[in-house]
């Protein structure tokens, strides 16, 4: 019974989460995008550099974030910012996890590309977990920073 209501209570708090996916890679944002839709969650907007992403933040409950951006390898200051000022849960996704091995303050955890949707959905689950301050096993494929 118990289990029952915890699973309900986290699918309703799952469906009001709002994801940003920072990438510039358009065929991995709708990629990404797509996943998000499929377990009934809002993609509040893509951005494909700093500035936008900042700008999209404040609509945002979790975020997608890669290292290398149109406007260079802006994706840990990103991260950073999108943690530490907006609260968001930021997962990188990156092709480089090299480049965010020693852990970016406030964040989650990286993934490395490239990503199968079943990868993202428990990224999302793990960092909707966080959200509410519940436990949640780390995705095999992700590296959890302290």
């Amino acid at each position: 019974m118990a289990t029952n209501v915890l699973r309900s209570w986290l699918w309703d708090n799952q469906m009001n989460q709002r994801v940003l996916i920072v990438e510039d890679e358009f065929l991995i944002a709708l990629d990404l995008e797509a996943t998000v839709h499929s377990m009934g969650m809002e993609v509040t907007g893509f951005a494909a550099n700093k500035d936008q992403a900042l700008r999209y933040a404040p609509t945002a409950d979790i975020a997608f974030v890669d290292v290398n951006l149109s406007d260079g390898a802006t994706g840990p200051e990103i991260g950073r910012r999108l943690a530490e000022d907006y609260g968001i849960a930021v997962v990188f996704m990156t092709a480089n996890p090299e480049m965010v091995a020693g852990g970016v303050k406030g964040t989650l955890g990286v993934v490395s590309k490239p990503v199968m949707p079943s990868v993202v959905e428990q990224s999302l689950k793990y960092a909707v977990a966080h959200r509410n301050g519940m436990l949640a096993a780390v995705p095999a494929q992700m590296r959890a920073f302290a």
